[in-house]
């Protein structure tokens, strides 16, 4: 743990820890999205995210994150929001050891059940469309990189339009091992930036492409879900497999756009990766 200088969050934290906050310490934080701290205050600890302007991902907005968890904090799903300013989102901290990616397949049947209460929520009224946030992804490019491949993707999806919801619910769009959090026999998630209300198929589709289940995993998946949900497998199944090209290519266009941010191989690798897919 650190001292930390910045004037925006130590006003915030004063505002809301008026007793505590002029001893906190901080750690910073690994993450893909934008820069994170965990706090301690005296019998406390917090999360702070900072609103990374002019590296923020498409689709990422704090202003919309705070304001869609405190729709969302009676729940109990969700970290408590303690506030928010121009640059900072103020959470409380999530108990709980991350999964390894080879746990989140023991997993698997408890995420599917914390998948269902999610979905089953109030909807927040932050209604998720795939199709702009991919023309944003094309727009915020290096136009160097804008190559045919990218447009023809690009012009698929404009003409097949997003499939038709199957069901809405409140969807968390991020759901990975190191999103996921094993506080005893509870599941949490965390991170929540790309939440919102959407097609409960596209979040099952994103698990399955953001995780490489394999068949038997997406049976599983697919088949339990359904089951939980009242919804035809076949049904969900072909729902499921709608979405799979629109998160393909918006996973191929996420690792371009950080790759070019970051100017990290790692992210070269998997935005080339991302591209053999979607072209086939």
């Amino acid at each position: 743990m650190t001292s930390f200088t910045d004037p925006e969050l130590q006003r915030l934290l004063k505002q809301h820890f008026p007793a505590a906050s002029a001893a906190a310490s901080f750690l910073p934080l690994d993450g893909l999205s934008g820069f994170s701290l965990k706090v301690k205050l005296a019998g406390r600890t917090l999360l702070a995210r900072r609103v990374a302007r002019g590296a923020m991902m498409p689709g990422v907005d704090r202003q919309r994150e705070y304001r869609l968890l405190r729709k969302l904090a009676s729940s109990g799903r969700v970290p408590q929001v303690y506030g928010c300013s121009r640059d900072w989102l103020l959470l409380s901290w999530q108990p709980g050891e991350p999964l390894t990616p080879p746990q989140l397949v023991g997993y698997l049947e408890p995420l599917i059940g914390e998948v269902v209460k999610l979905h089953r929520l109030p909807l927040t009224g932050y209604r998720l469309q795939l199709l702009p946030l991919l023309m944003s992804y094309w727009q915020r490019s290096d136009a160097r990189r804008r190559n045919t491949h990218w447009l023809r993707a690009l012009q698929r999806c404009q003409r097949l339009r997003e499939p038709r919801p199957l069901r809405l619910g409140v969807l968390h769009m991020d759901i990975h091992s190191a999103n996921l959090l094993a506080d005893g026999e509870r599941l949490r998630f965390i991170d929540w930036e790309y939440a919102g209300d959407g097609d409960v198929a596209l979040e099952l589709a994103a698990i399955i492409g953001g995780n490489g289940l394999d068949s038997s995993q997406q049976q599983l998946l697919i088949a339990t879900y359904g089951r939980l949900q009242h919804i035809d497998e076949e049904r969900l199944r072909h729902q499921v497999a709608r979405w799979q090209p629109w998160l393909e290519l918006l996973a191929a266009s996420w690792y371009e756009l950080r790759w070019q941010q970051s100017g990290e191989q790692h992210f070269h690798t998997l935005a080339a990766e991302g591209w053999q897919r979607v072209t086939g």
